[in-house]
């Protein structure tokens, strides 16, 4: 990648005989948001606070917008907003009292202050709550405001670290989408830790999995997908009227990309190396068969964290090797 905003190399914390962070190489680009997907514990917020230079690794080296976040960090904190999980405001104060507070301490003068705070209370979507105290502020209104303080600052740079804890689920739509769109409008580049794998997948670009310290793997949800999937990463399913003739079931196998046929009364399902839905749907219909829907299943990160454990676990037991065992029971406990 050319010029990384994020741009991490050997990165490598110990505390003691432990490594929390285990090697961590990673590049991020402008205007991008990378989600660092990860149980409690697994070393996220460790990386991030050696990128803020809050932390001194061990080894390797993290750079933000080129500057070394160890030997330089209140330059990285002026390129950098970053949001904890849990936001604190005074609450006697109200959210634009707090917001004008924040921006003078991070130096904005007098006069530039009101009409700066005021900006970023509406591009949050706080314009009409400004005035309230934050102590009458829900959870979501607290993490918006939370961002509308990074935001006064201008950065170039925004880290969340699980911001969507405790957000009811119309919240959390409503501030991932506000994140999005902030990403695209003013090319600000984001990372995102969390461990809820649907709301990662809904607005990142690309996601890292990151289990005890290391990346396992990292990429966009198509990419993770082919790889893990390999020959049978497409999948086709198709429902008739009538029952389908047995006689296609051996004519779709003669199809170099078809791995797999199932059919079951007028259900059938695909497994192909390649897209091949409107092939199917061309066939069918030149049959004379009578299609009552069609559908291409695509996997999303549930089914990738899924299958890279199930390999992964494989991998650990022929070894004689017990890591897999922390991997198989987060993952139990992420389904529950």
């Amino acid at each position: 990648m050319e010029n990384p905003v994020i741009e991490l190399e050997g990165l490598t914390k110990c505390y003691g005989s432990v490594k929390a962070v285990d090697n961590l190489f990673l590049e991020v680009g402008k205007g991008e948001i990378f989600g660092l997907l990860g149980p409690n514990g697994a070393g996220k917020t460790t990386t991030i606070l050696m990128m803020l230079g809050l932390a001194e690794p061990t080894a390797g080296v993290a750079r933000v917008c080129g500057i070394n976040a160890t030997t330089h960090p209140i330059a990285v904190k002026r390129k950098v907003g970053y949001m904890p999980d849990s936001v604190g405001f005074y609450d006697g104060m109200t959210a634009l009292e707090n917001l004008k507070y924040i921006g003078m301490l991070n130096g904005i003068g007098e006069k530039e202050i009101e009409k700066r705070a005021r900006e970023t209370m509406e591009l949050v979507g706080l314009g009409d709550e400004m005035q309230k105290k934050t102590a009458a502020y829900s959870r979501g209104m607290k993490q918006r405001l939370g961002l509308a303080d990074i935001l006064i600052r201008e950065p170039e740079v925004i880290i969340l670290d699980e911001p969507t804890l405790g957000i009811d689920p119309s919240g959390v739509r409503a501030f991932l989408t506000l994140i999005r769109t902030l990403s695209r409008q003013q090319g600000l580049t984001v990372m995102l830790s969390s461990h809820h794998l649907h709301q990662v997948q809904q607005v990142c670009d690309r996601v890292g999995i990151f289990v005890g310290g290391r990346m396992l793997v990292e990429g966009n949800i198509e990419s993770l997908s082919h790889n893990l999937f390999k020959e049978a990463s497409y999948v086709v399913q198709v429902t008739l009227r009538e029952q389908f003739p047995p006689a296609f079931e051996n004519e779709l196998n003669n199809n170099p990309v078809v791995q797999k046929v199932s059919i079951s009364g007028n259900a059938m399902e695909l497994s192909c190396s390649e897209d091949i839905t409107p092939d199917v749907v061309r066939l069918f219909v030149e049959k004379g068969l009578n299609i009552t829907g069609v559908q291409k299943k695509e996997f999303g990160l549930d089914e990738i964290y899924q299958r890279y454990f199930e390999n992964n676990l494989k991998e650990q037991v022929s070894n004689g090797k017990s890591g897999g065992l922390f991997q198989r029971s987060f993952f139990k406990k992420y389904k529950a």
